[in-house]
Parts: structure tokens; C-alpha cells; sequence
């Protein structure tokens, strides 16, 4: 039970900027950790609805979407947009894979990383404010979920891209069948709770972005990197999304 508590908080403090400290490092920590990484979207989740509830009877939808928004890319430290940059910029501008492994590595971001991270801010920002008022708080909760249960997947059949370094290399090919069978039980259930008779239809939908993403960057790189996770995390965050406004 302690060790399980310490790899729920190493998966806190990878995956957030709340001030955990003082937690022993062991080399297969993150690793042993991403079991609970949906559990870290929960809470995520169910913080950002919390605030939208507080917020509504004061401010229209659209400032209410804003203010949520911000608050989960200040609460994440805009982990996965850094990352969705960095890949948009390096598979849109590599033309094979030692190319796109350099660009990866770059911190700069061009052209290509602007453009997906206006369109994943404006995406996100306008399904927020369209979602249905009694359907928010059950959507993004599923979509928080989903979104970083999909490393659970990616990093158990893929190989890191880079062996040298990178949180890719610590954690793909690395994660036990057990905590990915873990990983996909607890977000089964907590969508399953959330969004009733509804919760097949996002469950498609993730699947579908995280087995193409995952073939793609195959095909393009050999195998995974950090920042395809966080690529994948903020495609599915955004589909399910979409999910919740279609009618």
C-alpha cells in the first residue's frame, strides 16, 4: 500500500505542478507510476468542472471556457501543448526519421508548432463553451481520463524512439501488462460511472486516435518519444470533447 501511494504521487508530480516533494527516486518509479496516470486525469477533470460550477452563475460560457481552460494549462504546466508543439513542428518539417528525431529535440518552436497549439487552444476553447451545461463536468472528466490513459497503451507496445534519454525511453516498452490492465480497468469504470449508457462512444473514439497515432509515429520514427505522448494526450483530450457537443 505505500509503495502504491508513492507511485500514485510520482504520478502526480510528473504529470502536475502541485507541490509534491520529498518523494524517493527509484529508476522504475514513472514507469511503475503510469497506472495511476488516469487517476491523475480524474482529478484534473474534476477540479476544472468544480471551478466551472463555481464560475457559471457569474460570467458567460465563453469567459467560463476561458478561465477553465487556463487553469488546466497552468495545472498541468502546459506539459502536453509543449509536447503537441514539438511534434507538429517535427513531423511537418522532417522528411525522415533522423530529421524528425532532431527537430523533436529542439525546444524552439516553428511554424508548424504555432499553428497546432492555436488550433488546439481555439478547438478546446470553443467545444468548452458549447458543451452541454448538464453533460460538463461528466465529459471532461471522461476526457481527462481518456486522454492520459492513452500513455498507458503507447508506451506498453511501443519501443522508445531514442534510447538515450527522454521520458519516452523511461517508460515505453517499461510499463508491466499489470499496470496497464490496471491503467484500463480504473478508466473504464470512472468513465463508465460518468457517462452512463454514453461512455462506449468516447471509448471508440480514444481507442481510434491512440492506435493511429501510435501506427504513425511507428511508421515515421521507429517508435515513441515524450512528446508523442503529449500529442496523443491532447488529440484525445479535444476528441472527446467533440464528442460531448455532437448531437
Amino acid at each position: 500500500m505505500k509503495r502504491a501511494f508513492r507511485e500514485l504521487l510520482v504520478a502526480f508530480q510528473f504529470l502536475t505542478r502541485l507541490p509534491i516533494s520529498h518523494v524517493p527516486y527509484e529508476p522504475d518509479s514513472l514507469s511503475r507510476s503510469t497506472k495511476f496516470f488516469p487517476v491523475v486525469g480524474l482529478f484534473i477533470g474534476l477540479s476544472a468542472s468544480l471551478l466551472q460550477r463555481l464560475l457559471t452563475p457569474h460570467l458567460n460560457r465563453a469567459l467560463v471556457a476561458l478561465l477553465v481552460l487556463t487553469f488546466l494549462v497552468l495545472i498541468t504546466g502546459a506539459l502536453h501543448e509543449d509536447a503537441l508543439a514539438d511534434v507538429a513542428d517535427a513531423f511537418g518539417g522532417g522528411w525522415n526519421r533522423e530529421q524528425i528525431v532532431t527537430i523533436l529535440k529542439d525546444s524552439r518552436i516553428g511554424s508548424y508548432g504555432a499553428l497546432a497549439l492555436i488550433i488546439s487552444m481555439l478547438a478546446r476553447l470553443l467545444l468548452l463553451s458549447t458543451l452541454p451545461m448538464n453533460r460538463f463536468m461528466a465529459v471532461v472528466l471522461s476526457a481527462h481520463v481518456l486522454c492520459q490513459w492513452t500513455a498507458l497503451p503507447l508506451s506498453y507496445f511501443l519501443r522508445p524512439a531514442r534510447e538515450d534519454a527522454g521520458q519516452g525511453a523511461r517508460i515505453a516498452e517499461r510499463i508491466s501488462l499489470a499496470s496497464f490492465a490496471i491503467g484500463t480497468l480504473l478508466s473504464l469504470a470512472i468513465v463508465a460511472y460518468a457517462l452512463q449508457r454514453e461512455f462506449w462512444i468516447p471509448l471508440l473514439v480514444t481507442f481510434a486516435v491512440t492506435t493511429l497515432s501510435g501506427v504513425y509515429y511507428y511508421r515515421r520514427i521507429g517508435g515513441i518519444t515524450g512528446d508523442c505522448f503529449g500529442a496523443t494526450n491532447q488529440l484525445t483530450e479535444i476528441a472527446v470533447y467533440l464528442c460531448g457537443v455532437w448531437s
